[in-house]
């Protein structure tokens, strides 16, 4: 993580500050940039028609907010995730309309919006999402001329969310429970990667997309349930296709163990499941068929795993009614909505992360809006706009946000350009937004400064129709840009100590603790009760802390070369949880259970690893192949417990 690297003898710009530059592998989602293009222009072609260009201008505005937060799958979700935020926006202009050129009261109130929304984005994603919008609109209405009364703006942007929300709900009527079949038959796809992947170096990155995968199909699903009462046969079977899973997923470790010591997997194994999944998305019942045998009668405990877990998987799969025995209490019902309102509430009010990020987002945004309140300088809300979306937490690290808006709009800056200079306004601009538009979902699947570039461009022309600029309107906003990530960066970033030291030490500590809890758990008495609960639980953690190396990796040095050196030790723990579960499944089957005092003896030498990790801030990205002749169930285990401790570095041991 120097400097800059050479190839070929020139110097290349670090990995870190080009990382988000390159555009992600990802699919266009076409629906959803048809969607898109109509939500945007059709309500300017409305406000045209009318002779209100302002109005159709707001609503399109609204619309905008819609399309960005339309990110879910299933239908119930999308109209969580378009209609809640929704609201906070109405919310947002309302009061950015009401202080609308009045000075200090002006900052003050954006402060106290910039506080509160930082400090709801904690609670999760829709909350995040809300968050945003309260203040993006905030500082809107704060800094355009909006309609009079005031209750016009509120209105005509909720009207746009609501145009969103119906294009989206168009599909309903006849794909209903599409997305969630769509998700689970997904899922049985990655698992079939997941096996044919057993033995090779590529199984923890399939192992990594089949959590994500299992992780979002439990989310639809029991989401759509806690908006159910009772039971429906297609969500109890939904259900129950997809717990089947679990006996699937706790058996690949093994077979992973297996692969390595006795060759690849034979095909049937990840036919067999791909064929599972195509049942699944079909929807089609039949005569439930009892997969024929693909180990032979000597099949080792590992394989008798496998082949156990194909046979139930087959059983439910084709069965036409869901199983009625516990198949919506497997991992645990959802907590219901009071007691999710409690949670969120304490999660908001008493977690030192949401005050110091609502604190942090608050002094960002009062000091760009007491300059273009305050100074004799021409009034921008584009300055906080900037910093709204640079200091947004969901997005990754702060300092690469700031870099890549950077870019972005510059980028969209010059398709503004090249618009408002040689588009005439009026009708012209109802083609040119559909296309603008429809570039947004496209752009914004291939990453954070790509999705910026598009949404410039958009923002601009909306705020054109509102307060007639034209072409003069270009360089100040690249102006207003970069003087807003300066202050994100100054204010939001270098300030904070923990925002350019890495935090993912303590991640980590806990991820091992928890993994200590999960040994003893998985071989003692009551090994069966909350296991399953244990082990997602602590795969979702892992993920968490992958996802936060993610972030600090993305950072300039020194975090991101300490995150560096910490990433092999990350990786150990995945590996360390998924021998526990091989040894527990090789015991299931038949392998000679482990002595207690080996099981209290690895959970020891974790919980040591556990304490060491938060006594150190740094790592040596050394990893010693220690050979061992260990015998028994848990040797795996205790090989890949000393592998991680040598990773640690000698003064972890």
């Amino acid at each position: 993580m120097g400097p800059g690297r050479r190839r070929n003898g020139r110097l290349l710009p670090p990995a870190w500050l080009t990382a988000g530059l390159r555009p992600a592998p990802a699919p266009i989602p076409w629906a959803a940039v048809v969607r898109a293009s109509l939500a945007l222009s059709l309500p300017l072609a409305v406000g045209l028609a009318v002779d209100r260009p302002a109005y159709g201008a707001l609503v399109s505005m609204g619309a905008l907010s819609g399309v960005i937060g339309d990110t879910a799958d299933a239908y119930r979700m999308r109209i969580f995730n378009i209609a809640v935020p929704q609201l906070f926006g109405a919310l947002g202009v309302t009061l950015g309309t009401l202080v609308f050129g009045q000075g200090w009261l002006a900052v003050a109130t954006l402060t106290l919006v910039a506080l509160v929304s930082g400090m709801i984005s904690s609670i999760g994603a829709v909350a995040s999402a809300s968050g945003l919008l309260l203040l993006l609109n905030a500082v809107v209405g704060a800094g355009l001329p909006m309609p009079e009364p005031w209750w016009k703006a509120p209105l005509l942007l909720t009207a746009g969310g609501l145009v969103v929300l119906a294009l989206t709900l168009l599909g309903w009527p006849l794909r209903r429970a599409a997305p969630e079949r769509a998700a689970v038959a997904a899922t049985y796809r990655t698992l079939a990667d997941l096996y044919e992947a057993a033995g090779s170096e590529s199984y923890q990155e399939k192992r990594q997309a089949v959590t994500a995968s299992l992780n979002q199909s439990y989310d639809l699903i029991l989401a759509r349930r806690t908006r159910q009462h009772g039971r429906t046969s297609s969500l109890a079977r939904l259900l129950a296709q997809l717990n089947v899973l679990v006996p699937l997923l706790e058996a690949a470790p093994a077979a992973d163990l297996r692969a390595r010591l006795y060759g690849p997997l034979p095909p049937a194994v990840a036919a067999t499941v791909r064929d599972l999944a195509d049942a699944v998305e079909s929807g089609r019942t039949e005569h439930p068929v009892r997969p024929e045998p693909v180990f032979g009668p000597s099949a080792r405990p590992a394989e008798k795993a496998v082949e156990h877990a194909l046979r139930h998987a087959a059983t439910v799969v084709h069965e036409a009614e869901p199983d009625p025995y516990n198949v919506d209490d497997r991992l645990g019902r959802p907590a219901s909505l009071t007691v999710r309102a409690r949670r969120a509430a304490r999660t908001m009010l008493l977690s030192a992360p949401s005050w110091r990020y609502g604190l942090r987002l608050a002094l960002c945004i009062g000091l760009a809006q007491a300059l273009v309140s305050l100074i004799a300088v021409p009034r921008s809300y584009w300055v906080a706009l900037t910093v709204t979306f640079v200091m947004k937490p969901d997005f990754g690290s702060v300092f690469s946000r700031a870099v890549l808006r950077a870019v972005g709009t510059c980028l969209g800056l010059v398709a503004a350009a090249l618009v408002l200079a040689e588009v005439p306004r009026g009708w012209w601009d109802v083609p040119v937004m559909a296309v603008l538009a429809a570039l947004i979902p496209a752009f914004s699947a291939k990453g954070y400064a790509f999705q910026t570039a598009a949404i410039t461009p958009v923002i601009l022309l909306l705020s054109d129709a509102l307060n007639q600029e034209g072409f003069d309107l270009v360089l100040p906003r690249l102006y207003d840009s970069l003087i807003g990530c300066a202050i994100a960066l100054v204010a939001g970033y270098l300030l904070w100590p923990e925002s350019w030291h890495s935090r993912i030490g303590d991640r980590l500590a806990d991820a091992v603790a928890d993994a200590a809890a999960y040994v003893e758990r998985a071989f003692g008495a009551d090994a069966d009760a909350g296991r399953l609960r244990a082990r997602r639980a602590l795969y979702r953690d892992l993920s968490a802390v992958r996802s936060e190396f993610q972030r600090a990796l993305t950072e300039p040095p020194p975090t991101g070369t300490r995150a560096a050196a910490w990433w092999p030790l990350a990786i150990a723990v995945e590996r360390i949880v998924d021998a526990t579960t091989a040894a527990r499944i090789r015991v299931a089957h038949g392998a000679p259970p482990p002595d207690a005092a080996e099981v209290t003896a690895v959970a020891r030498e974790l919980r040591e690893l556990a304490e060491g990790l938060r006594a150190t801030e740094t790592l040596f990205a050394v990893r010693a192949e220690l050979p061992g002749d260990d015998e028994g169930v848990l040797a795996p285990l205790r090989q890949e417990v000393r592998a991680a401790r040598a990773i640690a570095g000698p003064e972890l041991r």
